[in-house]
């Protein structure tokens, strides 16, 4: 499987950058899985439904299955959080993962950056961030993509994964 990853500080338009990079590139014929990294609680499940009531009385894992869909919880309890590699483990095989947040590990990355931020970019600083995807110009001595040009994006990561 081939990695590529977007990044970028809070509110720079990585989610909707990963949504549509998902639709370009699986339009294109090519398989993709994501991965996305969350730096807070989340949760998945609800109070009162079956899975919420089996994994609050101390399952390590509950996996709920129908014929659309399945979905594997798994309780960390006191666990330290898995490495980007192990959660990949875990992924079944396709063309491409694309991977939200993660900045510090080191496959490749389009950094995701909005002007009105106040942000500064992660890029200067950080040579797996091959391009950067802005609402302004930049001067970088990588390439700068319109955060709106998806297709020149996906043609970049496509490129650079040998995809």
């Amino acid at each position: 499987m081939k990695l590529y990853g977007v990044v970028g500080w809070k509110n720079a338009g990585k989610t909707g950058l990963m949504q549509r990079l998902v639709t370009e590139i699986t339009g294109r014929g090519v398989s993709v899985s994501t991965v996305k990294h969350a730096h807070h609680r989340f949760d998945v499940d609800h109070p009162g439904k079956d899975s919420h009531r089996h994994r609050v009385a101390g399952a390590t894992e509950v996996l709920l299955a129908s014929r659309n869909r399945f979905a594997l919880m798994h309780e960390l309890r006191d666990e330290d959080e898995p490495s980007l590699d192990a959660l990949l483990s875990k992924l079944a095989p396709v063309d491409l993962v694309l991977i939200e947040g993660y900045k510090r590990d080191a496959h490749h990355k389009v950094e995701a950056h909005r002007s009105v931020t106040g942000n500064p970019l992660i890029a200067p600083d950080d040579p797996t961030v091959r391009a950067v995807a802005s609402d302004t110009a930049l001067d970088l001595d990588r390439p700068v993509f319109d955060l709106d040009d998806t297709r020149a994006i996906a043609d970049f990561i496509l490129s650079e994964t040998g995809l």
